[in-house]
């Protein structure tokens, strides 16, 4: 009887070829500020941050987001958008791994923004089913304060310095009413990556404001740029705004020197940046010396990669059974096959 196939981690030059791929993407001129790439860094983030040490589930490993388990948890509202975008690189690398693609496109993404070069292993394999996808309840809440970033994070790993460090990534990208329940863009370049976040907690008298949804976020206007001269109908200026969990990071006495340290010094801020977001990527994985990654899902299937799905971006409201599409049901069945064929061999 013929065996599974099983394929081998892809080398560094097919790993180029995803990279320059992924760089040819990026430039999205309708969406949010013109670029895909701060929702790329999201995506990675949010697939690898369900990480539990204690009980060692979740992480990037598997790409569980593809099913609506994980997929489905409200803190992923609008990523559906950021697998949407690499579904054509899915398409022209058929053997690439989703949980290889979502985090070295994260890789890119924020080196072509202007940030650190960040260290990046391949290896992730993909679920053929939802049995290992960590519960929902994972990712944090940005309505709340340190208390809760710190269960969150030291959940995790993490200490209060890598905490405000990973907290940079609040320099890329927006908040969006519909997703977040936020509202806005942090820094006024919100696709280039820089220690202007920091800065910008620091030097800024924030604000309390309650959107019309309800829900409490800190603002500031630049009113030096605004003009009395100017035109009436010229565009006025867009409120910067901060999440209660960033401002927690200035009022309390362990975050804060971090913050003042990346504020004054950006070199040291990659430095810690890549350090940090490299060890996040790597929550969940275990590997051997030559870092071949021995976790079970691994060692079973090898590199196994779920069949591309939609370029539709889906929200969750919108799956189908279970799933994203179904894209992995061709693996579960495979799955099934393999696990009848070694009950069979037992007998």
């Amino acid at each position: 009887m013929a065996q599974p196939q099983v394929h081998s981690v892809p080398s560094s030059s097919r790993l180029d070829q995803v990279a320059r791929a992924v760089r040819d993407l990026l430039h999205q001129p309708d969406y949010d500020d013109g670029s895909a790439g701060p929702v790329l860094v999201r995506l990675a983030w949010h697939a690898a941050g369900t990480y539990d040490a204690a009980t060692k589930t979740g992480g990037s490993n598997g790409a569980g987001m593809r099913y609506e388990k994980e997929g489905g948890d409200p803190s992923n509202a609008g990523l559906q958008h950021a697998r949407a975008f690499l579904e054509p690189i899915k398409k022209k690398f058929p053997w690439i791994t989703y949980g290889d693609l979502w985090t070295v496109a994260a890789i890119v993404a924020i080196r072509e923004m202007g940030g650190p070069q960040i260290e990046w292993r391949g290896g992730r394999t993909d679920f053929t089913d939802e049995s290992k996808v960590p519960p929902r309840g994972r990712l944090p809440d940005g309505a709340k304060g340190a208390d809760h970033i710190r269960h969150i994070f030291y959940r995790m790993g993490f200490n209060d310095q890598e905490i405000v460090a990973l907290s940079g990534a609040h320099n890329l990208g927006r908040c969006h009413s519909d997703r977040s329940g936020f509202n806005g863009k942090w820094v006024n370049n919100p696709t280039r990556f820089s220690n202007t976040y920091f800065k910008l907690l620091l030097a800024n008298d924030w604000k309390k404001k309650t959107l019309d949804n309800g829900v409490e976020q800190y603002v500031y206007v630049e009113e030096d740029i605004v003009d009395e001269d100017e035109d009436e109908d010229a565009e006025e200026p867009e409120e910067l705004m901060m999440l209660p969990t960033d401002i927690a990071l200035i009022q309390d006495p362990s975050f804060r020197p971090w913050v003042e340290l990346y504020a004054e010094r950006k070199d040291i801020f990659f430095e810690d940046f890549a350090r940090v977001f490299a060890k996040l990527l790597e929550l969940g994985i275990r590997r051997d010396r030559n870092g071949k990654i021995i976790n079970e899902e691994n060692q079973q299937d090898g590199y196994k990669s779920a069949p591309k799905k939609s370029d539709v971006a889906t929200a969750p409201a919108d799956q189908n059974k279970g799933q994203l599409g179904h894209e992995a049901k061709p693996l579960q069945e495979d799955n099934e096959r393999i696990r009848r064929r070694r009950e069979g061999a037992k007998l």
